[in-house]
């Protein structure tokens, strides 16, 4: 049996769900979030809760299935409840980062300024070097974020980029120069 697929998901007040057509629809105060649900997967509502099963818990992928999609509707819960935050810090010399309207704007030591476009279900904000990317859907947040932490990878030398806030950078020295003995 999966560990994570077999412990139902409780659904906090304010929040409801539906299943029609394969796809369930989670409801809450942040927002509505869909997700359709693959042919091997059975989700039950109850009055409080939904429990997700497979028919045979024994094949392999119908196991993994049974942990992948109870995690998914976990977060489309937490989504519609709290919400997800990604934090990304800019390093750099020079490096500066701005958002103007629906568009986040970036100086990322480029002889051109970098301009992302925000999606309109995300929220993005910058204070100082550290740009807060918000939203319901965990996907959609992780994704944007990897989107903008690509547009200037942290370097080994002196830690200049975007990385995730807490993100370890790996150091390497940098050369050594030899002194010319006589």
């Amino acid at each position: 049996m999966s560990r994570i697929g077999k412990k139902p998901i409780v659904l906090p007040t304010g929040v409801t769900a539906a299943i029609a057509d394969g796809v369930l629809t989670v409801s809450g105060p942040k927002g509505k979030l869909s997700l359709p649900v693959h042919g091997d997967v059975q989700l039950a509502l109850e009055s409080d809760s939904i429990v997700v099963s497979v028919p045979k818990p024994e094949v392999k992928q119908q196991k993994a299935l049974w942990g992948l999609f109870r995690s998914l509707v976990q977060n489309l819960v937490t989504g519609v409840t709290t919400g997800f935050e990604k934090k990304l810090e800019v390093n750099g010399v020079g490096f500066k980062v701005a958002v103007s309207g629906k568009v986040l704007q970036m100086q990322l030591g480029f002889s051109h300024p970098v301009n992302v476009d925000i999606p309109a279900d995300l929220e993005v904000a910058v204070e100082k070097n550290i740009i807060s990317v918000k939203g319901s859907d965990k996907q959609r947040v992780g994704q944007f974020a990897a989107n903008v932490r690509a547009l200037k990878k942290p370097e080994p030398y002196k830690g200049k980029g975007i990385k995730y806030e807490g993100e370890v950078i790996l150091r390497k020295a940098g050369k050594v120069v030899k002194a010319v003995g006589k």
